[in-house]
Formats: C-alpha cells, structure tokens, sequence
C-alpha cells in the first residue's frame, strides 16, 4: 500500500510559482520531475525513502502532496522547496542602493530560492554541467538518470535520482556514452563515495566546505548546489564563463568583469549576492557578446 500525505501551503501574495521552482528541474524534460503552469512534481531519495512530491495552485493557496515511504518526510519540507521559508529580509533595502536591482527586484518579487534539503541530486547536474554547454550537461544528465532509473512512487511516472551507492561502484567507462568525459566522471564518483556525509551537512557553509575539499569540485559547482539544497541567496557561482560579464556589465556598465571584480561589485548586496545574479539572469540581462560561442562537443563519438 502506497503512502500518501497532503498539507495545505499559504504562499505570499504574488508568489511565482513557475519561477520559483523552474531551477529544481531540467528544462524540457527531467525524469525526475516536471513543472507546469499551477503544477510541479519532484522525486526524491529521502532519510526516510523514495518519496515524489506534487506541488498543485489551487487559488491562494498551494496543496502539497508526498507519495512514497518517504511522503511525510518529504511533504514536512514542502513548504522549504515551493521556497516559503526564503526569507528576504533586508533584501529590499540592499536593492534600492542601485536602480537596475531595485527594478529587477521589484518585477520578480514572487520569486523565492527553493531549499531541496537533498544534495547529491543537485550536484549530479552542477559536476555534469562543468565546463560544458547546457545543452550538452543536460543530454548527459537524462542519459546518466536513465541508466540508474528506479521508478518513484506516486502517479507520475518519474524516476528517482540516481542511488549514490550505485553511481560510486559503476566504472567510469560506462559514463562515456552519456557524452561525459573521464574528469567529470572521476568527480562525480568521488562526490558519490562521500554522498552519505555531504547530505548529513547542517548548512551551506559546512556542505560548501566539504564539497570544495572533493578533488574536482570547486566553488562554482559548490555554489550551483547549496543555492537550491539549502536556499542559500549568498552563493555566488565564481568561475561561472558568464556570470562575471553579466555582473560587470549591469552593475557598472563595463563589458568584461573579472571574479575579483564581480565580488566587489557585489559586496554591497552582501548576504543576497546570488539572489542578485539571479536576478540578473530573470531579467535577461547580458553583456555584449564578443567572438564564438563554444561548440558542442560529442564525447561519446571520441
């Protein structure tokens, strides 16, 4: 017999479904989750078991519904990944100190960071999505899902995240044909073997200390994971190929920033450092473009 839970979630006025949670799931298909207007399905491998969770808007309000082993776990927490305990604070007054933040802040004020409180899953995509395209890292992670697929409870039909145990005793040539070279394979199976103690972290100070400490995870791939398994808006993806120029370019109108300067540049938002990038990116904000874009590369074909 299947376990079912429901809860009922009161968001905020003007809370953005969509935009909330449109960072939990690979866009165009993910098997281990789905995102439409009013409805949101995510699976999961909780301290408890596979549980999937589904988000529906009904009106004012949200109803949360966990299926699976792990249903109450996961439903308990349904109100940290629909992103209602992102807690703005004093964003409001750090984005009036510079007039495109504030705009941006304004316009997305319904977006809230989502806090997953499952980290392997996320750090699945961040190591598939170093130093590649999008379209390549998010080839690579349906493929790489797909070969370790579990079916999640519920009605779905999703699968579940990869099993860590499982991914740690694969040998690395089996990835190759998902497109996915032997450096990141290599990372992956590390983060795999230490999957257990990185999900035990009780932050994202801790989680990030632990994950910059695994040989091939840096503070970019640190910071893609605790902005969404812990909610942090303070994460900021150094060593990004874009984020800098972005930074650069709309807080001080240069069109080629550094890391250096991007930090500084956002040292007065100090606490909200990510949120303003992300803001940035809702925005569609962008620095001028200069030279070719990089190739997508087939690493199964080599």
């Amino acid at each position: 017999m299947t376990t079912t839970v429901t809860r009922r979630l009161r968001p905020p006025d003007g809370y953005a479904f969509s935009g909330t949670l449109r960072s939990l799931v690979v866009v165009r298909h993910d098997p281990c989750g789905r995102l439409a207007d009013g409805d949101f399905w995510l699976s999961a491998r909780t301290p408890e078991g596979p549980a999937s969770l589904h988000l529906a808007r009904m009106g004012a309000e949200l109803t949360a519904t966990g299926h699976g082993p792990g249903a109450g776990w996961i439903v308990e927490r349904a109100d940290a990944i629909a992103g209602l305990r992102d807690d703005l604070g004093d964003f409001p007054a750090l984005a009036a100190r510079h007039p495109l933040v504030a705009r941006l802040a304004k316009t997305f004020s319904g977006v809230r960071f989502p806090a997953t409180g499952r980290l392997f899953h996320r750090l699945i995509r961040a190591v598939l999505e170093q130093k590649v395209t999008g379209i390549e890292a998010h080839r690579a992670y349906r493929a790489l899902v797909r070969h370790f697929g579990e079916p999640a409870p519920g009605p779905a039909g999703l699968v579940l995240p990869p099993d860590p145990d499982a991914v740690a005793a694969t040998p690395y040539w089996t990835f190759h044909p998902f497109g996915v070279e032997q450096r990141r394979t290599q990372a992956l199976l590390r983060c795999a073997v230490e999957a257990a103690r990185l999900e035990r972290c009780e932050d994202s100070v801790e989680a990030t200390r632990r994950l910059t400490a695994i040989a091939g995870i840096g503070p970019w791939t640190a910071a893609e994971v605790v902005r969404t398994a812990y909610g942090d808006p303070d994460a900021v993806s150094v060593g990004d190929f874009h984020i800098p120029n972005t930074v650069a370019w709309a807080l001080a109108g240069e069109a080629r920033g550094t890391d250096a300067r991007m930090l500084e540049l956002l040292e007065p938002f100090a606490g909200h450092r990510g949120r303003v990038c992300e803001l940035l990116a809702a925005g569609g904000i962008a620095a001028p473009k200069f030279g070719p874009r990089m190739p997508i590369r087939g690493f199964a074909r080599f």
